[in-house]
């Protein structure tokens, strides 16, 4: 299957901060490379380096993406709010890989909390591990239909109240200090608005 306009089976974007997440890209290459038959594979790279296998972009406008991700079998992202949420305004829930603070791939490790809330919410698919990828993405090109979902809504009084409960809980519980959490939870909604 060509990804042109019919779309491309698989689809992966690290987001377009100016750390690398060459990991997740290095686990897509090794997946794909096992396959019996290769899906057709985009890869949304920013600033990290381009795949081995398909078409990579750095970076392209957000409409776009979200018609690359409607139309994929399977979408893997970075697990950034913004790279979440967008998926699951299409209607496919995302298999996300966060990135991590220890490897330099970002800040600190808002992803990954950010990452294990929307998958208790069964918002995502939470991967941090290379075997797990491998088998989640086994899992989603068996059934791909299963990724399928209502597309997410905005619903402001809802999304505050989850919001303040979820603030409440990582202030309470975070070894960042508060004043670290709330400058990223206000990057992340101003990013939202942009």
């Amino acid at each position: 299957m060509s990804g042109d306009e019919a779309g491309y089976q698989l689809v992966v974007s690290v987001g377009t901060d100016h750390h690398l997440f060459d990991r997740l890209i290095d686990w897509i290459d090794e997946w794909v490379d096992q396959q019996d038959v290769a899906p057709s594979v985009f890869v949304q790279h920013g600033a990290s380096r381009p795949p081995r296998n398909g078409t990579g972009r750095e970076r392209l406008p957000r409409a776009e993406l979200l018609g690359i991700y409607e139309r994929a079998e399977v979408v893997v992202v970075q697990g950034g709010p913004g790279s979440i949420l967008d998926v699951r305004e299409v209607g496919v829930v995302p298999i996300a890989v966060p990135r991590v603070p220890e490897l330099k791939e970002v800040v600190d490790g808002h992803q990954v909390e950010f990452t294990k809330v929307m998958a208790n919410h069964g918002n995502a698919i939470f991967v941090d591990q290379r075997s797990e990828l491998h088998r989640q993405l086994d899992r989603a090109f068996a059934d791909p239909q299963a990724l399928r979902t209502e597309p997410r809504i905005a619903d402001p009084d809802t999304a505050g109240e989850k919001l303040a409960g979820e603030i409440e809980h990582t202030l309470a519980t975070s070894q960042r200090g508060p004043r670290r959490v709330l400058r990223r939870i206000g990057q992340v909604i101003a990013s939202r608005r942009g």
